[in-house]
């Protein structure tokens, strides 16, 4: 075994991302921990200093943090690349196809692949939207991607709202990319990153012109990605707004620098992902953007509606989706998972409460998460309780075990969970997919969660040529 993995144990039943079984390393690996493993505190501190520099942080107010990078990047060679990347954009399509449906006629409800009530019981749905002038549309989608034990990716979500991060990625292969310790390795760029988003957003343009006015809308400094927000209105060229600078008319305005501004396309970065409240009532922002929607004089990206396609219970039916619109074999795998709303599945998941993984249908970012093998009793009760009480709200997943992958602790290196956030860029009928994105890996070695806000960082992504 290689000196350098003495240290280093991986987690059994998971998938090691940069080392065979035998402890050798996978292609590429090599000279990347060989570079690493002499000083890997030092090497951490110098792509901390340079994150520092750019000033990427997370959060806002007192939870406001340094973005955590690690100095060792992950892997993807380019086959496998390849494979990932024809499975993204098979899985955007279909949903987007879904979208379409949706707000149309429903052929997929007909045909009686998905229930009728996943539809018409989403709080995500936008009614508006219905035979509106444009069918919404995921112009960017950001699936979360995790490896099981096998080594198989599958899709654990697939985020169509408002994906964040790819700032975060993009300020992570600047961090890592130029460091002198890590060998050069032939890496597709990301250099046309903001170009291909600026393109996206511009292909909303409802005027038809090809060159609309366009305007990111946050919700300011308070927003847990409000960096990300002012990095990316500034890469894109286009206007930073809050809520409190739009006013509506027959267009929609905004004041930006001290002129108003009539907006054709904006890019929703908000925390409000609906129009209308749970009570079908619309929101302030909905008040404001409603009429210019329906008028067809605005267009959203990602569009209002988008939801009830990155509801949990639609997640159960994306594999049908691929099958009934696209007449293809899904090529990248759902965890499997089960709609509660179906008598059956509820049945199954009763009765296996202690196996699986149940999620609430609208909630997102690990809210609301309850995993059946290590609830405890009380735990597994309560949840059973909720579950009778309304189990259409609820969906239920097997566990997946996500793999590992070498991250610097200290002086050394050891397994951390990875999952992986591709971005996915739909043009009209082009799907594009950014080679990397951000790998997310856990705060320590027994956690599972991979997530910031609780210790956790990212990792630069480098497909190989």
């Amino acid at each position: 075994m290689p000196t350098w993995t003495a240290p280093y144990e991986t987690r059994e039943g998971a998938f090691d991302e940069a080392l065979l079984p035998d402890g050798a390393p996978r292609p590429g690996y090599g000279p990347l921990i060989e570079a690493i493993t002499p000083e890997p505190a030092a090497a951490l501190d110098e792509v901390a200093r340079s994150l520092d520099e750019r000033g990427v942080v997370f959060g806002s107010g007192e939870s406001r943090q340094a973005f955590k990078v690690d100095p060792l990047p992950r892997l993807f060679e380019a086959g496998e690349w390849d494979r990932v990347e024809a499975g993204l954009i098979q899985r955007v399509r279909a949903l987007n196809l879904f979208l379409e449906d949706a707000y149309r006629e429903r052929r997929i409800v007909e045909a009686g692949i998905v229930p009728a009530r996943v539809l018409d019981e989403s709080i995500l749905y936008e009614p508006i939207m219905r035979n509106g002038p444009s069918v919404p549309v995921a112009h960017v989608a950001g699936p979360d991607l995790i490896r099981d034990a096998t080594g198989r990716f599958r899709v654990l979500e697939d985020n169509l709202r408002t994906p964040s991060g790819l700032t975060y990625a993009i300020a992570g292969r600047e961090a890592v990319a130029g460091s002198p310790r890590l060998p050069a390795l032939p890496v597709r760029g990301l250099e046309g990153a903001y170009d291909l988003l600026r393109d996206t957003i511009r292909s909303a343009d409802p005027t038809g012109g090809g060159d609309p006015a366009m305007a990111l809308l946050s919700d300011g400094p308070v927003a847990t990605a409000w960096y990300e927000h002012r990095e990316l209105a500034d890469r894109l060229g286009i206007p930073l707004v809050t809520p409190g600078d739009l006013e509506t008319g027959d267009r929609l305005t905004a004041r930006a620098d001290g002129a108003a501004i009539e907006i054709d396309v904006l890019y929703n970065r908000s925390s409000s992902e609906s129009l209308r409240d749970r009570n079908g009532v619309l929101t302030p922002l909905g008040t404001l953007l409603a009429g210019p929607i329906e008028s067809g004089r605005l267009a959203c990206v990602n569009s209002f509606g988008t939801g009830i396609a990155d509801d949990k219970a639609a997640y159960c039916y994306v594999e049908a989706m691929i099958r009934f619109y696209l007449d293809e074999i899904p090529l990248l795998e759902s965890v499997p998972c089960l709609d509660l709303g179906e008598a059956e599945a509820f049945a199954t998941a009763i009765e296996r409460i202690d196996e699986l993984v149940f999620k609430p249908r609208w909630e997102f970012g690990g809210h609301g998460i309850v995993f059946g093998p290590g609830a405890t009793a009380a735990e597994l009760r309560d949840l059973e309780t909720r579950l009778n009480e309304a189990p259409a709200d609820y969906v239920a997943q097997e566990p997946v075990s996500l793999s590992v992958h070498p991250t610097v602790a200290g002086d050394r290196l050891e397994p951390r969970r990875v999952d992986f956030r591709p971005f996915v860029y739909t043009r009209g009928d082009d799907v594009t997919v950014l080679p990397g994105g951000l790998s997310r890996f856990a705060g320590s070695t027994d956690e599972l969660v991979v997530n910031s806000t609780q210790g956790g960082g990212a990792k630069d992504t480098w497909v190989l040529l």
